[in-house]
């Protein structure tokens, strides 16, 4: 159970869970704990998008550059090396990164969506996300292979998504599917609703 703190964060109230255990996921693991902000640094509803991403790199025939932007405990990192990726690993947008002239075949994106800067600038997803999916445009190689973006904010439904990535990818031929991600129930066969994920993929 999860007691929240007035002043920010919180604590864990423990019955019978471990302090650190291990997750398997096909040829993954992930060494957990619980943090003080209510979540254990892993979402397993990005496993398709693991899942996903890992089938291009694999069957990409060349070496592939990934950057991950807002990149935090590093799920998609690890799951993109594991695939035989070259992964730059940024835990926010940092246009210092972006702006090194380094060239990456692809690119996964999991903002936050409300944020503060290092100098108390103010990030608000809805605000911030187009421009920055223009910036990265410029970062592509000449041959891209994939772009993902995951949302979790009610107001980036997958038809913006949609729209956002096929107006700023529009040079590159490609095709985009953005979709609802969730985590499936299996005591009646439901889907979870978790946010969104809008796939530039190359054809």
């Amino acid at each position: 159970h999860y007691h929240r703190s007035k002043k920010g964060g919180g604590e864990w109230e423990f019955f019978d869970l471990p302090e650190q255990w291990d997750i398997h996921y096909k040829d993954l693991t992930f060494h957990l704990k619980p943090f003080s902000f209510k979540h254990t640094g892993l979402f397993p509803e990005q496993a398709t998008n693991w899942d996903w991403f890992g089938d291009k790199i694999r069957n990409a025939g060349r070496p592939v550059k990934v950057l991950n932007l807002f990149a935090y405990t590093g799920g998609a990192t690890l799951a993109a090396a594991a695939a035989g990726a070259s992964v730059t690993h940024v835990d926010a947008s940092k246009e210092r990164e972006i702006r090194r002239g380094n060239h990456y075949d692809a690119i996964i994106m999991d903002p936050p969506s409300y944020g503060r800067g290092p100098k108390g600038e103010i990030w608000k997803i809805e605000d911030c996300i187009h421009d920055l999916i223009k910036l990265c445009t410029k970062i592509l190689s000449d041959d891209p292979l994939f772009f993902l973006i995951n949302s979790y904010t009610t107001g980036l439904a997958p038809a913006v998504l949609t729209y956002m990535l096929s107006t700023e990818l529009k040079k590159f031929d490609g095709r985009v599917d953005s979709q609802e991600i969730g985590l499936p129930v299996s005591s009646n066969g439901l889907v979870l609703p978790c946010g969104a994920s809008g796939r530039w993929e190359a054809k």
